[in-house]
């Protein structure tokens, strides 16, 4: 699967969440959803401090 820019998010659907620098990938192990002001733990409701810059939909 692609990644996509974090700007094109949806916010109803569970994604895979990554900071990409240069050829690396830091992608969070965990399903997240977009929310006004940021992003949470799917599953837990839990606020995530992270500032992705790609994503991608979570694999089932």
């Amino acid at each position: 699967m692609t990644w996509e820019r974090i700007e094109t998010a949806p916010f109803d659907r569970e994604l895979e969440i990554a900071v990409i620098e240069g050829n690396t990938i830091h992608r969070l192990v965990f399903p997240c959803r977009r929310i006004f002001g940021g992003w949470i733990k799917a599953k837990t409701g839990e606020h995530v401090t992270v500032q992705p810059t790609h994503w991608r939909i979570w694999p089932r």
